[in-house]
């Protein structure tokens, strides 16, 4: 009975500090409580993706991983990959939005200044070259995966020029096999064809399908970057020198932010065709190999293409000395930008700077372009002395003009064809010229060039016109 009644008493107690607390401390606090404790528990999580988001943000010196272990473990780190990064793309999407927005409603004031924190950067407009931005542009440093943009440049060159083919079956070596960092784990002897191993390095950074790529070009990974070398210099990338094909560290292996909107230009001008792979999202690929055939997901290491509704492409790239670097491509109502970040503290800065850099183009620029669907038609002109009496002409390019800032006037253009053209003309000769104006300022020219061969008349061909001419009589 006593031990009965101490225990009434203290339950009547415990009541009684329930009752007390449910007076003292509003409702509300319990549920900050709550929303605080999940607040953390939501960054403890979206912090331990951030290192899984970037399929490139991966110490490039590691050791490659086995495929036997990939393999067993395939369905689920799968899983785990594309849980991570749709944590982290849910919260990365609210912060590019607010800053998508603010930036936007700066940028309509064309006297805004930009505040890039990273170390490099540059912004073009592609069709003219035209240089909007810059800031330690011409600054020496590695560039980390957006080395593949000059991979990609030769891959479409090689199709163009008929060398190879999308269908084409590639092998894969042992060295291409051993690749560390970013890569798609192909196994020595696996096959894939041409255009898998263009999507495996435009979405997923594969250093083993660059590998194998440039082997299959030219041979051999350095004669590959012996061409990469020689196309940059071509290209009047003075500051550039590759190493390897995928942008692994290594001595001398650097760019400048200058240099890479060269070569993405290039490659976006000449080869438009990329964008159908760098704006892949995600897709599957089939590994086939001696212990049968398995699925492996791609993921696109480009976070702008759902987080900025203008992105085209272009590529990303990691190293823990390169730190966060991309080149970008975004196009709004006709108007294309190329904006490069190289050196971002982390991938967030890389992101935000890069939409910075693209809106503040869209905002301050206007684009003129002329082309054989708006200007006239060239009609054919006479020729001197040669077989025929008429040569048929026409544009030799189309023109565009950028206007950074207020539009300073009309554009006017205006018609000047040499007046005496004599035989013999070839598919080319330049015969005149169409100049643009904005106001009394000439802004450009685009050559009127012959567009078939007519040779001298011989002999020959007096004698026939003039048995033609007494026929006709």
């Amino acid at each position: 009975m006593r031990k009965l009644r101490k225990l009434l008493t203290h339950t009547t107690w415990i009541m009684i500090l329930i009752y007390a607390c449910s007076i003292v401390v509003p409702k509300d606090c319990y549920i900050k409580v709550i929303y605080a404790a999940e607040e953390v528990t939501t960054n403890e999580i979206i912090t331990g993706s951030e290192s899984t988001t970037d399929n490139e943000a991966v110490i490039n010196d590691e050791a490659s991983t086995s495929r036997e272990a990939t393999t067993a473990n395939e369905t689920v780190t799968d899983k785990s990959r594309k849980d991570n990064e749709e944590v982290t793309e849910t919260k990365d999407a609210t912060d590019s939005k607010t800053t998508t927005d603010n930036i936007e409603t700066a940028g309509q004031q064309s006297d805004v200044s930009l505040e890039i924190s990273s170390p490099c950067a540059i912004l073009i407009e592609p069709t003219t070259g035209t240089i909007i931005y810059e800031k330690n542009a011409d600054e020496v440093r590695p560039p980390a995966s957006v080395t593949k943009i000059m991979t990609l440049l030769l891959t479409f060159d090689a199709i163009d020029d008929g060398r190879i083919s999308l269908t084409d079956e590639v092998v894969t070596s042992e060295h291409a096999a051993s690749m560390g960092g970013s890569q798609v784990f192909l196994e020595t002897g696996e096959i894939q064809t041409v255009e898998t191993l263009i999507k495996c390095i435009s979405v997923a950074s594969g250093n083993d399908a660059c590998v194998a790529m440039a082997e299959y070009i030219d041979g051999s990974e350095q004669e590959f970057v012996n061409s990469m070398n020689e196309r940059a210099s071509a290209l009047g990338m003075s500051n550039t020198h590759f190493v390897n094909c995928c942008g692994l560290d290594a001595d001398g292996h650097v760019t400048t932010a200058r240099d890479i909107s060269l070569m993405s230009r290039e490659l976006i001008l000449k080869h438009p065709e990329i964008f159908e792979y760098c704006s892949i999202w995600m897709e599957n690929i089939t590994h086939v190999t001696r212990r049968g055939s398995s699925e492996f997901g791609l993921a696109n290491t480009n976070k702008l293409l759902k987080q900025y509704e203008y992105a085209t492409g272009l590529k990303t790239g990691y190293t823990s000395i390169a730190k966060y670097c991309i080149s970008a491509t975004a196009r709004r109502d006709g108007l294309d930008m190329i904006a490069v970040i190289m050196g971002a503290d982390n991938y967030r800065i890389r992101t935000k700077e890069a939409i910075e850099l693209l809106n503040y183009g869209f905002a301050n620029t206007s684009i003129y372009k002329d082309d054989d669907n708006n200007r006239e038609k060239l009609l054919p002109v006479d020729i001197l002395n040669g077989i025929k009496e008429q040569i048929v002409v026409g544009y030799k390019e189309n023109f565009s003009y950028l206007t950074i800032g207020k539009n300073s006037g009309e554009i006017t253009k205006s018609i000047d064809i040499n007046e005496s053209i004599k035989a013999p003309v070839k598919t080319g000769d330049v015969l005149g010229k169409l100049t643009y104006y904005m106001g009394d300022k000439e802004i450009g020219t685009v050559d009127i060039i012959a567009l078939e061969d007519v040779r001298c008349m011989r002999y020959l061909d007096y004698l026939k016109m003039l048995f033609k001419k007494c026929i006709e009589f």
